[in-house]
């Protein structure tokens, strides 16, 4: 990946304003990078807060989400909620996860394909709950139709799917039926070259 001149991308997330950098994944794609764990600690206690109020409705009881950018956001939107725990999915492996619990994956930022895994000690955390997924962006949909599918494999039902932004618009038809479960803060497009030193708004 790099940085395509230093340019940005300014946005929404719920109610703040950022400046993301675009960078360049490869010659025909470039994506505004929003990175949860460096945006710091009132930005994280804010958009957990709003995303919550987003899910409230669908009665989650417990929170699910995808390391490691899905943490802060698991924590304060568990916390606005109300909720005393919550459960991470890992995409790295970790001799205590085993391969058990975990599904494939693949994410327009990683190169290689990865594996999403839960601990089996935390499954019964899960099981036969109502379960609000959240992540920091929806792109393509891979890592979340992972995380759903595993969520099911644990006998829970996903009820709201909550994040700071999608991305794009492919996310939609990976998920099908439940890209209806998904919830915002915000929307971004992808960029593809113009062919003239610039980006086109890629939103379909």
């Amino acid at each position: 990946m790099s940085t395509t001149a230093d340019r940005r991308y300014a946005t929404t997330v719920g109610s703040q304003r950022v400046e993301l950098p675009l960078v360049a994944l490869n010659d025909e794609l470039t994506i505004a990078l929003l990175i949860c764990v460096d945006m710091g600690v009132a930005f994280a206690e804010t958009a957990g807060r709003e995303l919550a109020e987003l899910m409230r409705p669908a009665r989650p009881d417990i929170v699910v989400s995808v390391a490691t950018m899905g943490i802060p956001l698991a924590i304060e939107a568990s916390r606005a909620l109300g909720l005393d725990d919550y459960v991470i999915l890992h995409k790295t492996p970790k001799i205590h996860l085993g391969h058990a619990w975990s599904e494939p994956v693949s994410s327009i930022t990683t190169e290689s394909a990865q594996r999403l895994r839960v601990d089996p000690a935390r499954v019964g955390a899960v099981r036969h709950k109502r379960v609000a997924v959240v992540d920091d962006v929806v792109s393509t949909g891979a890592s979340l139709s992972a995380a759903l599918r595993l969520v099911r494999r644990m006998e829970a039902e996903p009820v709201v799917v909550g994040t700071l932004v999608t991305e794009g618009g492919g996310w939609q038809r990976a998920l099908g039926e439940d890209a209806a479960l998904v919830q915002s803060l915000g929307t971004m497009p992808l960029f593809h070259p113009d062919g003239a030193g610039g980006l086109v708004e890629d939103w379909s």
